[in-house]
Protein backbone atom coordinates (compact mmCIF):
# COMPACT_ATOMS: atom_id res chain seq x y z
CA UNK A 1 0.00 0.00 0.00
CA UNK A 2 1.73 3.23 -0.60
CA UNK A 3 1.22 6.35 1.29
CA UNK A 4 0.54 9.85 -0.60
CA UNK A 5 2.06 12.92 1.65
CA UNK A 6 -1.48 13.70 1.47
CA UNK A 7 -2.62 11.01 4.25
CA UNK A 8 0.72 12.45 6.16
CA UNK A 9 -1.02 15.51 6.63
CA UNK A 10 -4.08 14.75 7.16
CA UNK A 11 -3.28 12.59 10.26
CA UNK A 12 -0.73 14.61 11.28
CA UNK A 13 2.57 13.05 11.14
CA UNK A 14 4.99 11.42 8.41
CA UNK A 15 3.90 8.04 7.57
CA UNK A 16 5.25 7.59 4.12
CA UNK A 17 8.66 6.95 4.75
CA UNK A 18 9.86 10.24 2.40
CA UNK A 19 12.37 12.09 3.18
CA UNK A 20 10.82 14.88 1.54
CA UNK A 21 7.68 14.68 3.12
CA UNK A 22 5.00 17.66 1.99
CA UNK A 23 4.31 17.29 5.49
CA UNK A 24 7.47 18.85 7.06
CA UNK A 25 6.78 21.87 4.77
CA UNK A 26 3.50 21.81 5.49
CA UNK A 27 2.61 20.32 8.97
CA UNK A 28 -1.31 20.91 8.19
CA UNK A 29 -4.19 19.51 6.56
CA UNK A 30 -4.29 19.66 2.99
CA UNK A 31 -7.34 21.97 1.94
CA UNK A 32 -8.78 25.88 2.52
CA UNK A 33 -9.35 24.38 5.94
CA UNK A 34 -5.97 23.15 6.60
CA UNK A 35 -4.53 26.27 8.07
CA UNK A 36 -7.36 26.45 11.39
CA UNK A 37 -6.06 23.00 12.43
CA UNK A 38 -3.06 23.59 12.06
CA UNK A 39 -3.78 26.13 15.24
CA UNK A 40 -5.36 23.91 17.28
CA UNK A 41 -8.99 25.14 16.73
CA UNK A 42 -11.79 22.40 17.21
CA UNK A 43 -11.75 19.14 19.90
CA UNK A 44 -11.74 15.22 19.03
CA UNK A 45 -13.56 13.06 21.27
CA UNK A 46 -12.03 10.09 23.02
CA UNK A 47 -13.60 8.11 19.54
CA UNK A 48 -12.04 10.97 17.00
CA UNK A 49 -8.93 10.73 19.17
CA UNK A 50 -8.67 6.93 19.05
CA UNK A 51 -9.73 6.50 15.59
CA UNK A 52 -6.86 9.33 14.94
CA UNK A 53 -4.05 7.16 16.32
CA UNK A 54 -5.21 3.93 14.56
CA UNK A 55 -4.71 5.71 11.41
CA UNK A 56 -1.33 6.62 12.48
CA UNK A 57 -0.78 3.67 13.24
CA UNK A 58 -2.20 1.40 10.04
CA UNK A 59 -0.75 4.23 8.10
CA UNK A 60 2.92 3.99 9.10
CA UNK A 61 3.01 0.46 8.84
CA UNK A 62 1.51 0.92 5.49
CA UNK A 63 -1.99 -1.26 6.35
CA UNK A 64 -4.96 -1.53 4.58
CA UNK A 65 -8.22 -1.79 7.19
CA UNK A 66 -9.09 -5.69 6.76
CA UNK A 67 -5.18 -6.65 7.53
CA UNK A 68 -4.57 -4.40 10.45
CA UNK A 69 -7.89 -4.78 12.20
CA UNK A 70 -7.18 -8.79 11.95
CA UNK A 71 -4.00 -7.93 13.59
CA UNK A 72 -5.63 -6.01 16.61
CA UNK A 73 -7.98 -8.82 17.21
CA UNK A 74 -4.84 -11.07 17.49
CA UNK A 75 -3.53 -9.39 19.92
CA UNK A 76 -6.76 -8.80 21.66
CA UNK A 77 -6.72 -12.61 21.53
CA UNK A 78 -3.13 -13.51 23.38
CA UNK A 79 -2.05 -13.11 26.84
CA UNK A 80 -0.73 -9.69 27.90
CA UNK A 81 -0.22 -6.28 26.96
CA UNK A 82 -2.65 -5.48 23.72
CA UNK A 83 -0.74 -2.81 22.89
CA UNK A 84 2.96 -4.05 23.36
CA UNK A 85 1.67 -7.47 21.37
CA UNK A 86 0.22 -5.24 18.55
CA UNK A 87 3.68 -4.07 17.68
CA UNK A 88 5.60 -6.97 18.50
CA UNK A 89 3.14 -8.52 15.27
CA UNK A 90 3.63 -5.22 13.31
CA UNK A 91 7.87 -5.02 13.46
CA UNK A 92 7.97 -9.10 12.90
CA UNK A 93 6.14 -8.38 9.21
CA UNK A 94 8.72 -9.37 6.80
CA UNK A 95 9.10 -6.22 5.34
CA UNK A 96 9.48 -4.09 8.17
CA UNK A 97 12.07 -6.31 9.65
CA UNK A 98 14.02 -5.98 5.55
CA UNK A 99 13.18 -2.02 6.17
CA UNK A 100 14.48 -2.30 10.10
CA UNK A 101 17.93 -3.66 8.73
CA UNK A 102 18.68 -0.66 6.01
CA UNK A 103 17.77 -2.79 2.95
CA UNK A 104 15.33 -0.13 1.87
CA UNK A 105 14.89 3.62 2.81
CA UNK A 106 10.62 2.64 3.50
CA UNK A 107 8.69 0.00 4.32
CA UNK A 108 7.17 0.32 0.39
CA UNK A 109 9.96 -0.02 -1.14
CA UNK A 110 10.79 -3.11 1.07
CA UNK A 111 7.39 -4.77 0.62
CA UNK A 112 8.09 -4.53 -3.25
CA UNK A 113 12.08 -6.00 -2.82
CA UNK A 114 10.42 -9.11 -1.19
CA UNK A 115 7.54 -9.22 -3.94
CA UNK A 116 10.06 -9.12 -6.60
CA UNK A 117 12.14 -12.11 -4.74
CA UNK A 118 15.01 -10.96 -3.83
CA UNK A 119 14.78 -11.26 0.23
CA UNK A 120 15.64 -14.76 1.71
CA UNK A 121 15.33 -15.92 4.65
CA UNK A 122 17.26 -18.45 6.23
CA UNK A 123 18.35 -19.26 3.20
CA UNK A 124 14.47 -20.07 1.06
CA UNK A 125 13.37 -17.09 -1.14
CA UNK A 126 9.87 -15.52 -0.07
CA UNK A 127 8.42 -13.52 -1.71
CA UNK A 128 5.68 -12.54 1.30
CA UNK A 129 5.61 -9.60 2.46
CA UNK A 130 3.27 -10.26 5.45
CA UNK A 131 5.79 -13.24 6.34
CA UNK A 132 6.37 -13.21 10.28
CA UNK A 133 9.77 -13.54 10.60
CA UNK A 134 11.06 -14.65 14.73
CA UNK A 135 13.96 -14.58 16.83
CA UNK A 136 17.01 -16.93 15.26
CA UNK A 137 16.06 -16.15 11.63
CA UNK A 138 18.34 -14.70 9.29
CA UNK A 139 17.21 -12.02 6.42
CA UNK A 140 19.48 -11.60 3.27
CA UNK A 141 19.52 -10.47 -0.27
CA UNK A 142 19.88 -13.10 -2.60
CA UNK A 143 22.76 -13.10 -4.18
CA UNK A 144 21.60 -12.79 -7.77
CA UNK A 145 19.77 -9.95 -7.24
CA UNK A 146 22.75 -7.64 -5.84
CA UNK A 147 23.79 -4.68 -6.86
CA UNK A 148 20.80 -4.47 -9.46
CA UNK A 149 17.55 -1.73 -9.44
CA UNK A 150 17.04 -0.55 -6.30
CA UNK A 151 19.43 -1.99 -4.76
CA UNK A 152 22.37 -0.35 -6.61
CA UNK A 153 23.46 1.99 -4.06
CA UNK A 154 22.73 0.10 -0.69
CA UNK A 155 25.97 0.18 0.24
CA UNK A 156 26.18 3.94 0.51
CA UNK A 157 22.90 3.60 2.48
CA UNK A 158 23.76 1.17 4.89
CA UNK A 159 26.87 2.99 5.76
CA UNK A 160 25.09 5.56 7.49
CA UNK A 161 22.22 3.16 9.00
CA UNK A 162 21.75 2.27 12.25
CA UNK A 163 19.80 -0.71 13.04
CA UNK A 164 17.53 -1.25 16.10
CA UNK A 165 18.63 -3.46 19.01
CA UNK A 166 16.43 -6.28 18.05
CA UNK A 167 17.82 -6.99 14.64
CA UNK A 168 21.80 -7.71 13.85
CA UNK A 169 23.39 -7.12 10.10
CA UNK A 170 26.60 -7.42 8.44
CA UNK A 171 26.33 -4.24 6.21
CA UNK A 172 29.68 -6.45 4.00
CA UNK A 173 27.54 -8.99 3.28
CA UNK A 174 23.91 -7.78 3.26
CA UNK A 175 22.72 -10.22 5.74
CA UNK A 176 20.56 -9.66 9.06
CA UNK A 177 19.27 -11.55 11.98
CA UNK A 178 16.77 -11.51 13.94
CA UNK A 179 17.94 -11.50 17.92
CA UNK A 180 15.17 -10.20 19.79
CA UNK A 181 11.67 -9.72 20.06
CA UNK A 182 10.19 -7.40 17.56
CA UNK A 183 8.86 -4.06 19.62
CA UNK A 184 8.67 -0.43 19.40
CA UNK A 185 11.22 1.19 17.88
CA UNK A 186 10.76 4.49 16.75
CA UNK A 187 7.26 5.49 17.35
CA UNK A 188 7.21 6.33 21.22
CA UNK A 189 5.61 10.11 21.61
CA UNK A 190 3.98 10.03 17.57
CA UNK A 191 1.47 7.67 18.57
CA UNK A 192 -0.82 6.73 21.57
CA UNK A 193 -1.19 2.47 20.54
CA UNK A 194 -2.39 2.35 24.06
CA UNK A 195 -5.65 4.10 22.14
CA UNK A 196 -5.13 1.98 19.40
CA UNK A 197 -6.20 -1.10 21.90
CA UNK A 198 -8.75 0.63 23.26
CA UNK A 199 -10.23 1.19 19.74
CA UNK A 200 -10.37 -1.79 19.04
CA UNK A 201 -11.66 -2.98 22.36
CA UNK A 202 -15.23 -1.68 21.67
Amino acid sequence: MRISCKICRRVGMSVCGREKCAFKRKPYPPGEHGMRAKHGRGTLSEFGTQLREKQKLKFFYGLRERQFRGYAMEARRRTGDTAQLLMEILESRLDNAVFRMGFQPTRSAARQMISHGHIMVNGRKVNIPSFRVKKGDAISIRPGSRGKGMLGDLDIYLKKYTTPAWVSVDKEKREGTVIGRAAEVDIAGLVNVDAVAEFYSR
